[in-house]
């Protein structure tokens, strides 16, 4: 299931700024990303040989199953049998800490979601990846390829893995009429002031954004990750009346669950997992994809730039996303595979459905978490918009 992802200031304001060269990359730079940035010119590999023996790995939790946490749930043993790659995994909170440890040089792979992806692509930490030489990247979903938090300029710098909306959870049992808008979770009159609950996180600023987006035109936002002064802070001020509401803010999905089903939550922002999880535990509760669209998030597989075992690490990846195992890990984690072929595989062959994989007009109405930068990433040039740094230090303020 997925472990606790709210990002520290600490840690945030060390890694914050996303250079144009730096990490392991080389002096020179190609290719340009959002706002002009420019990357730092790493080698992909062009073929892959003989395994090293082992790959370091930095993941999500549930995302590298080897049979001891379920004894049959393992996506692990099989590869290490088959290519001689024992897999040494690292289990990371945050994905502030997920790039603090490629940081190191010490990891190989990494399953960065998209408000990390930018941060170590442009700092030098990943290489661009030879999808030539992964042949299951057939199969990915067209939905997940050549996306802005895993590539640039068309070079992916990674394997899509798997993807989830932020979804609006409410009690059935409370919260009458039914909600259709996030309007229910940022009315300053609300009737449940209180006991409505939001995601821990600095990225929740583009939750507002996205609701301002579509409520407030006069702003003029074009994507709730690219916030220039006045759309920042019409953000932050949305936010900071919504706090008055607030009972809790979540970043343990298990806390969650027993929040709603003791009541002391009636309403706020979940994954489809949760409400999975929650109405199984006997709570009257639903999830909705409201009017506005939502955030979500997904996943990308990434390679070390100094990787140690880059043939592992390919290897690696290419199993991760075939059919069987991108299966295993949708089912166990709770998210749509990113592997087509997956969704005959799933133990519920209603997995694919619950989670809207094979639906890209749902989708389609999803703004993935992307790392905000200072460039605007809406492709604005004549303004400057607020990076991920001024995005945690307003964190700290808004919840006070």
């Amino acid at each position: 299931m997925r472990d606790n992802r709210w990002m520290t200031a600490v840690l945030a304001a060390g890694v914050l700024t996303l250079a144009a060269c730096g990490g392991g990359g080389d002096s020179e730079s190609t290719g340009s990303g959002p706002g002009g940035l420019t990357v730092p010119k790493i080698d992909k590999l062009t073929a892959v040989g003989a395994g090293e023996g082992q790959v370091n790995v930095v993941s999500w939790a549930g995302y590298v199953e080897d049979g001891s946490t379920d004894k049959t749930v393992d996506w692990v043993t099989g590869f290490e049998s088959e290519t001689g790659c024992q897999v040494n995994n690292k289990i990371a909170g945050t994905s502030d800490e997920m790039v603090a440890l490629m940081k190191t040089g010490e990891y190989d792979v990494v399953s960065a979601s998209g408000d990390a992806s930018l941060r170590l692509i442009y700092g030098g930490d990943v290489a661009p990846v030879n999808t030539d030489l992964i042949s299951n990247y057939a199969d990915v979903f067209d939905g997940l390829k050549n996306k802005q938090w895993n590539s640039v300029d068309g070079q992916p710098y990674g394997v899509p893995h798997g993807r989830g909306a932020n979804l609006l959870m409410y009690r059935t049992d409370t919260v009458k009429p039914a909600p259709t808008s996030w309007s229910a979770v940022f009315d300053a009159n609300s009737p449940y002031q209180g006991k409505i609950t939001a995601y821990d996180s600095p990225i929740y600023i583009a939750d507002a954004a996205l609701y301002l987006m579509k409520t407030k035109p006069e702003l003029n936002i074009k994507n709730p990750y690219a916030l220039d002064d006045t759309q920042f802070q019409a953000a932050v001020d949305l936010l900071k009346q919504q706090n008055e509401l607030i009972g809790e803010y979540w970043s343990d999905y298990t806390k969650e669950v027993q929040a709603f089903k003791s009541g002391n939550s009636v309403l706020g922002t979940t994954w489809q997992v949760i409400t999975n999880l929650t109405k199984a535990d006997g709570a009257p509760v639903e999830s909705i994809l409201p009017t506005e669209g939502a955030t979500g998030w997904s996943d990308t597989w990434m390679v070390s730039a100094t990787a140690k075992n880059p043939n592992c690490a390919y290897l690696w990846m290419n199993h991760i996303i075939s059919p069987e195992a991108n299966a295993g890990v949708a089912e166990w984690f709770g998210e749509a595979p990113s592997n087509k072929q997956s969704c005959a595989l799933t133990k519920d062959k209603n997995h694919c459905a619950t989670f809207h994989a094979e639906d890209e007009a749902y989708f389609g109405q999803i703004w993935y978490w992307t790392t905000p930068l200072a460039q605007c990433i809406d492709g604005r040039t004549d303004v400057t918009c607020k990076d991920y740094a001024a995005w945690t230090q307003a964190w700290t303020t808004i919840k006070g």
